[in-house]
C-alpha cells in the first residue's frame, strides 16, 4: 500500500481512513501488509502493517556501517531493511539532493513543492517494489497514483487505486488540469478502482470517462473508540454548543455554517458556535462572523488532533457538516460515536449509509438552522438522535469494509 498519511501524524481524513481500512483488512486474517508513507516518525502503530518510509529508502548508494544506520534511522526502520533496499537501487539518482544515507528528504505534509514530492515518492516506489514481495499494489489518493503505476510496471502485479476524493470535490468544479491528469492516469492504469461512496463513483465514471465495471464503492467506517476517549472529561458551559470540525476550505462549506449560526442566534442567543480546524478560508470566516455581528458567540480553536477532537465532541450538543462536495466524511461518524446528534449535507458520501442523522442540502441554511434549533430546544429529539445514532454507527466497522477490499483483490488476482 502506498499512502500519504498515517496516524498519529495526520492532516485530514485520509490518514484516518487509511489506518482504519488497513487494520480492518488485517483483522480479516491472512494478510501481510506493507504500508509506505513519505515520512514516518517512529510512533506509528506497527501491529498490523510494516511501515516503510520513503525518506528512509536509499536511491543513491552510500558506504555506511550498520551502527551508523541504526543511529540515524533505527527509531523508524530496521537497518537490515535499509541494506536490502540499497541493493535494489535501479538507477543513479546522485544528481538529486540526497542526504548522507542516499535518501530523499520528504516533508510528510502538503508543501508548496507537492508535485516534486509526488514525483520523488514514485522514484522511491521503484526501489521498494524491487525489494518487497507483493501480490497486489494499492494506492491511496492521487498523490500516490504515480508510485502505484511505477510499482506495477516493475512487478507486473495488479494495481488497485483508492479514490478518497477527486479534484472536482476539492475545487468545486474549478479543476486543476495537472491534478486531473495525475488522477486520470492512475485510473487508466488501475486494474480496479475503489471509491469511498457512490457519489464519488459517479464522478469517476462521468468526469474521468472510466468503465463502470472497473469501479466499486466501499464505504468508509469508524474504528471503535477506546474507553479513554469515550470517557474524556470536559467542563461544559451553560450555553449549547454547535460544532464544525474539518478543513476550513471551499469544499467543506464553512460559510454556510456561519450563516446558519447567524440565523439560530436570532432565535436563541445562548448558543456558541465552534469552527475547529484550519485552512485557507479561516480569515474570511472570522471576518464573516464579525460582519454578521456574531463574533462574541463564535470560536476558532484551530486544528484539533487526537484527544482534543474527542474533548471537543464531548462538549458539543450538535455536530454539523455542511460540505458542498464530500466524497465520504468520517467526522459525523466520530461525532455519533461520542453521542452527538449530527446534521450533514445530502452532498456527502456518508449520507448514503447513515439514517439517524438530519440531512439537508448544503445551501439550505434555513433547513439547517431549523434542525440546529430543534435539536437544542427539544430534549426528546436530541435524545433520540443521540441514542439511535450511537446504535447505528457502532455497526459500521472497518472489518466489513476490509473484507470487501479483499474480495476485490481476489477478483483482480483471478481467484474469485
Amino acid at each position: 500500500m502506498f499512502g500519504w498519511e498515517f496516524p498519529p501524524h495526520i492532516l485530514g481524513g485520509l490518514g484516518t481512513a487509511s489506518y482504519g481500512l488497513t487494520r480492518g483488512m488485517w483483522q480479516c486474517g491472512d494478510m501481510d501488509i506493507t504500508f509506505v508513507i513519505p515520512k514516518p516518525f517512529g510512533d506509528e502503530d506497527k501491529e498490523f502493517a510494516h511501515i516503510i518510509g520513503a525518506s528512509q529508502t536509499p536511491v543513491g548508494w552510500r558506504d555506511v556501517s550498520r551502527e551508523y544506520v541504526e543511529q540515524r534511522i533505527g527509531k523508524v526502520m530496521d537497518p537490515e531493511l535499509y541494506f536490502r533496499l540499497r541493493d535494489h537501487i535501479y538507477a543513479d539518482f546522485n544528481y538529486m539532493r540526497l542526504n548522507d544515507l542516499g535518501c530523499i528528504e520528504f516533508s510528510g505534509r502538503y508543501p508548496d513543492n507537492l508535485l516534486e514530492e509526488i514525483n520523488n515518492y514514485s522514484i522511491v516506489a521503484g526501489v521498494i517494489a524491487r525489494t518487497v514481495e507483493c501480490d497486489v499494489i494499492h494506492s491511496h489518493d492521487w498523490l500516490t497514483y504515480p508510485a502505484g503505476i511505477h510499482a506495477k510496471q516493475v512487478t507486473g502485479k495488479p494495481l488497485v487505486i483508492h479514490v478518497h476524493a477527486t479534484d472536482y470535490d476539492r475545487s468545486r468544479g474549478n479543476v486543476n488540469p495537472t491534478v486531473f491528469g495525475i488522477e486520470r492516469d492512475g485510473m487508466l492504469h488501475a486494474d480496479h478502482i475503489i471509491t469511498v461512496s457512490n457519489l464519488t463513483r459517479q464522478t469517476v465514471i462521468d468526469k474521468y470517462g472510466i468503465d463502470p465495471a472497473k469501479v466499486t464503492t466501499v464505504h468508509n467506517a469508524v474504528t471503535p473508540l477506546s474507553q479513554e476517549n469515550l470517557d474524556v472529561t470536559v467542563t461544559k458551559p451553560k450555553d449549547k454548543i454547535v460544532t464544525f470540525l474539518g478543513r476550513i476550505t471551499m469544499q467543506k462549506g464553512p460559510e454556510y455554517f456561519v450563516e446558519v449560526a447567524a440565523k439560530v442566534l436570532k432565535l436563541d442567543h445562548n448558543v456558541r458556535f465552534v469552527m475547529a480546524g484550519s485552512g485557507d478560508m479561516m480569515d474570511k470566516m472570522i471576518n464573516l462572523a464579525a460582519e454578521r455581528g456574531i463574533a462574541d458567540r463564535f470560536h476558532f480553536p484551530g486544528f484539533q488532533k487526537g484527544k482534543q477532537v474527542y474533548e471537543m465532541l464531548k462538549a458539543s450538543d450538535v455536530y454539523m457538516m455542511p460540505s458542498v462536495s464530500e466524497p465520504f466524511g468520517i467526522s459525523p461518524l466520530e461525532a455519533m460515536q461520542m453521542g452527538v446528534p449530527s446534521i450533514i449535507s445530502k452532498q456527502s458520501g456518508c449520507a448514503e449509509i447513515l439514517d439517524n442523522v438530519i440531512k439537508t442540502d448544503y445551501w439550505d441554511i434555513d433547513a439547517m438552522a431549523d434542525a440546529v434549533y430543534s435539536i437544542i430546544t427539544y430534549p426528546a429529539m436530541y435524545q433520540q438522535l443521540r441514542e439511535d445514532g450511537l446504535r447505528e454507527v457502532n455497526q459500521i466497522t472497518w472489518d466489513k469494509a476490509g473484507q470487501k477490499v479483499i474480495d476485490i483483490y481476489n477478483k483482480v488476482l483471478g481467484r474469485s
